[in-house]
């Protein structure tokens, strides 16, 4: 699964770089120790057989002689895996001496090609005494006297004393590392934190263009950001160019054609009445189709920039203030809600399109004509993209509506149902363009009130930023 979080993945990887370092620092230092502590625990059994070797001789009668005082008293204590033993070599017969703790014990002894002494003829190993005791033995043979008698030195110590000093010494040593690890863990995270924050800044900065709050990335950024927000600005300042040279090209376009056009219609008027209605229907359907064009190639000019931002109400008010004088005999109710809703369109585009709806419904309203303007719940957004925001538009006025199949036939290009009332039959066809090249959705229905309602799903500015 890919983690989108930059602040994840740099705290992901810096923790588990921090775990196996620390865990490698563990083993290595546990190692050691065990090493260090093995090598005293070595060097005082050494120790104690040297005092063996010292305290013991050959006494009258031939017999092995001595007293060693090694100073513990695991030595006089039964079963603690803390031994001293001598025993005579070769034709040299005696009683063997040995500690109190081993009692009536003995300790087998290796053979010398599975464990040869090494260069100070000495050897070490471990076996399991007669309780249960693992435990390690040093080992040499002395030659006690000049007559060639020689005696097995022994002295043994309980590996169990090892371990626990080392299971000791590893706890604490876990321990410590644990909260050092915690430590950089935090530490860490606050300093990626921390270190992202101008990204943060940059996301803000973003958001407040989209929002039409700003029109450039502005805000000092650090010199691996920085060059970012210099393209982004740049990017932004050449996105306004072109819809500046969209919007002059689509200008004079519409001021060559407007005249020719205009030329035809007045030339219609003096033909006789049935080529002049055939030249007068051509000439507005040509006026209609190029309207079309020219506001479908602006619209596409502009409808990614982020500069498309226009606030609703100031502009729905004044097309319902034109209506009322227009209409002085029906009313025009406005409610928009919330009150600053910010739409993601060109403010001659809303005109336009309500515009068109409000002076539709005007014509065969009785008395009334409502416009409300609300935020879109999910389910009727006119796009599968959940990063944008929708506003619905509804022009409901309380005439006699339309039926399902007189509703298709207004949708269409130039049909008009009512040929008593003025108009090109274009209007609606427009609003529907326009709204598709915004991805929004328009649609007629019959209203609450029997009248026809004209909906639109517009596209927002987004509040929120992913």
């Amino acid at each position: 699964m890919k983690i989108r979080s930059l602040t994840a993945r740099v705290l992901i990887l810096a923790t588990l770089w921090s775990a196996l370092a620390l865990v490698t620092i563990a083993v290595a230092i546990s190692a050691l120790y065990r090493q260090g502590v093995e090598r005293g625990f070595n060097n005082l059994l050494r120790a104690q057989l040297y005092n063996v070797v010292n305290s013991v001789s050959v006494g009258e009668g031939e017999s092995l002689t001595g007293s060693p005082a090694l100073g513990d008293l695991r030595f006089s204590q039964p079963e603690t895996g803390w031994y001293w033993l001598v025993e005579p070599l070769g034709s040299y017969q005696a009683a063997p001496l040995a500690s109190a703790s081993l009692g009536v014990s003995n300790l087998p002894t290796p053979d010398v090609s599975a464990t040869p002494f090494d260069i100070n003829y000495e050897r070490f190993y471990e076996m399991t005494d007669e309780a249960g005791n693992r435990i390690r033995v040093v080992e040499t043979e002395v030659v006690l006297d000049d007559q060639g008698r020689a005696a097995r030195f022994r002295v043994t110590g309980n590996v169990e004393v090892v371990e626990e000093e080392i299971a000791f010494f590893s706890s604490r040593l876990n321990l410590a590392l644990g909260v050092v690890g915690i430590g950089s863990l935090i530490l860490n995270g606050g300093a990626i934190v921390y270190g992202l924050r101008p990204v943060d800044r940059a996301r803000r900065a973003l958001e407040r263009i989209r929002r039409g709050e700003a029109e450039r990335l502005e805000g000092e950024f650090p010199s691996e950001i920085m060059p970012l927000a210099t393209e982004i600005n740049a990017l932004i300042d050449s996105n306004r160019r072109i819809v500046e040279r969209a919007r002059m090209q689509v200008g004079n376009l519409a001021h060559s054609l407007k005249t020719p056009i205009a030329v035809l219609l007045n030339e219609a008027r003096v033909l006789e009445r049935s080529h002049g209605e055939l030249v007068r229907n051509q000439a507005e359907a040509m006026q209609g189709q190029v309207q079309s064009y020219l506001n479908r190639a602006r619209i596409a000019a502009q409808r990614e920039s982020v500069l498309a931002r226009t606030e609703a109400l100031p502009v729905l008010e004044r097309l319902v203030r034109v209506m009322r004088r227009l209409n002085a005999d029906k009313q025009f109710p406005l409610h928009v809600d919330p009150p600053g809703i910010m739409l993601a369109m060109e403010q001659q585009d809303i005109e336009e399109t309500v515009g068109n709806l409000l002076e539709n419904a005007a014509r065969y309203a009785r008395t009334t004509v409502s416009l409300r303007v609300f935020m879109a719940p999910a389910d009727l957004r006119g796009s599968d993209d959940a990063r944008k925001s929708w506003v619905i538009v509804e022009v409901e006025d309380d005439g006699p509506g339309l039926e399902p199949d007189e509703i298709r036939e207004a949708m269409k290009r130039g049909k008009r149902l009512d040929e008593s009332k003025p108009g090109t039959g274009l209007g609606l066809s427009i609003v529907s363009e326009i709204a598709s090249e915004y991805q929004g959705v328009f649609g007629l229905s019959r209203g609450e009130g029997g009248g026809l309602l004209a909906r639109l799903v517009l596209p927002a500015v987004t509040k929120d930023v992913a």
